[in-house]
């Protein structure tokens, strides 16, 4: 797997799957205010080159102007040149809370000293303190150091060097490849047992599991194309290539072989498998999931698919169509063996139709074998 993110929580609640959400949230929020082609990232840029140092807030809010002291008021447009030349001064500038306007320079903060602190230099400590005391984006820009710092809130993140970033996104791109043939494979196969019906729990299981295992690679270079602003179009045009189609294959695998219970829907059990952890790894975890039961022989169990996949692979098909041929033949099995006249029976579906139904289904059958040997 690729690597996490820096992401450096000074607090506690980590172990809650909802507050790590929220804070990676914001995170990349932040990550998009400060990534490369932005004006507030090449004054920052400016800065770090210049070897000033800097104590930026990005907030006007009246927590953080109860905190400033002294210093000039500005009151100015944004500019990188004037952020540059502002920093030279020692003390902290204050941007609006769009980082659009220039509010103050050379101003004094003075957070509450109960607050506590893990940074060591002056300047990052009062930005960590900031942050923490008005829930802001607090930027500090080391002098020695040569690293720009993100604070808001109890959360800390170093920006990257964006050779670094490159480099990182692009293996996790071959990681992402590897994974999508795995998974493309594991489709096949499926295809193939659903036609034949010699489908089994363990057979769902796997290319869910391997689905989702893609899932979170895609979200971790999503994280370096958000970093790496301007600088990450080639690696988003790739990452779109890769994963096309994967979600709703995903979702139409669910949507097949999801049980009935009582708040059991396709989006809870999506949010179930990204919310796993490492018992992603656990085909029977995936398969309760899916709310199937039984002992040591569940993931044995042979399953029939409604067919949402199948039919959604058939050209100019719409999907309320397939929810029709599902409601009415109830399962892939009886829709194989229903002939041009039962077709045309259902809602939506025509003679053309249904022959263009009878053939697509043929043909399916033909190229999913065909590619089921070749592999």
């Amino acid at each position: 797997m690729v690597a996490r993110v820096r992401f450096l929580p000074l607090g506690a609640g980590r172990g809650c799957p909802d507050l790590v959400d929220e804070r990676e949230a914001d995170l990349l929020r932040v990550l998009r205010w400060v990534a490369p082609g932005t004006p507030l990232r090449e004054g920052l840029e400016n800065i770090l080159r210049a070897r000033t140092g800097a104590l930026i807030v990005v907030g006007d809010s009246p927590q953080v102007l109860a905190l400033v002291e002294g210093g000039f008021r500005i009151d100015a447009e944004f500019q990188p040149s004037y952020l540059y030349e502002l920093a030279k001064m020692d003390g902290a500038i204050i941007l609006s809370h769009d980082a659009r306007r220039i509010l103050y320079a050379n101003a004094t903060l003075v957070p509450d000293p109960a607050i506590p602190s893990t940074e060591t230099g002056m300047r990052h400590r009062t930005a960590e303190r900031v942050a923490r005391q008005t829930g802001e984006l607090v930027i500090a820009v080391s002098q020695r150091r040569n690293i720009i710092s993100l604070y808001r809130g109890s959360m800390r993140y170093v920006l990257r060097d964006t050779g670094i970033l490159l480099t990182k996104a692009n293996q996790a791109l071959q990681t992402l490849e590897k994974y999508r043939a795995v998974l493309s494979q594991a489709l096949v196969n499926l295809s193939a047992l659903e036609l034949e019906d010699l489908v089994t729990v363990t057979d769902v299981a796997l290319v869910l599991q391997r689905t989702e295992l893609v899932t979170r690679i895609v979200r971790e270079i999503e994280r370096y194309i958000i970093e790496l602003g301007v600088e990450g179009r080639l690696v988003a045009m790739q990452l779109e290539e890769l994963v096309t189609g994967v979600a709703e294959e995903g979702e139409l695998i669910i949507r097949d072989y999801l049980q009935p219970g009582e708040g059991r829907t396709p989006e809870s059990v999506r949010e179930a498998l990204a919310a796993s952890g490492s018992e992603i790894m656990d085909l029977t975890a995936i398969a309760r999931a899916l709310g199937f039961t039984g002992g040591q022989a569940l993931l044995e169990t042979p399953v029939t698919p409604r067919g949402y996949r199948i039919l959604r692979k058939i050209p100019r098909l719409p999907m309320a169509v397939i929810d029709n041929l599902v409601n009415h033949f109830q399962n892939l099995p009886a829709i194989l063996r229903a002939t041009p006249e039962e077709l045309d029976e259902v809602e939506g579906i025509g003679e053309a139709r249904a022959k263009a139904i009878r053939e697509g289904l043929r043909r399916l059958r033909e190229q999913v074998m065909l590619e089921r040997h070749m592999a």
